[in-house]
């Protein structure tokens, strides 16, 4: 143990789902063991750290464009007439979800596998 290359021990807690899944990615990477893996981890791995405001505000957009689009199947159903202006208004609704979609894709950064 004197001759040991590494002399720094780190002790971590994990909770019975952390340490699951640390398990099931050492036995996927093929490394021998948790150190190995950590250390490759900590040397070669990366933090991503994801801005979720965007698919929130997204999200948030997409509950008014459905309630819209609900308010406007009742009105048709209830009247049992289609208006232009209703065909016109879940049109510029879906024009809407396609354009804010697109915005968000192309924010995202590149990732190779």
């Amino acid at each position: 143990m004197a001759n040991r290359e590494r002399k720094n021990e780190l002790k971590i807690y994990l909770s019975d789902d952390e340490q699951y899944i640390l398990e099931q990615k050492v036995k996927i990477s093929g490394m021998r063991d948790k150190s190995s893996f950590l250390r490759h981890q900590i040397l070669y791995g990366y933090v991503y750290d994801i801005d979720y405001s965007e698919l929130r505000e997204y999200n948030a957009a997409l509950a008014k464009i459905g309630n819209n689009l609900n308010q406007i199947a009742k009105h048709m159903n209830a009247t049992g007439n289609v208006y232009a202006a209703d065909v016109n208004q879940v049109k510029e609704l879906m024009k809407q979800v396609w354009d804010t979609q697109k915005s968000m894709l192309a924010k995202q950064p590149y990732m190779k596998q």
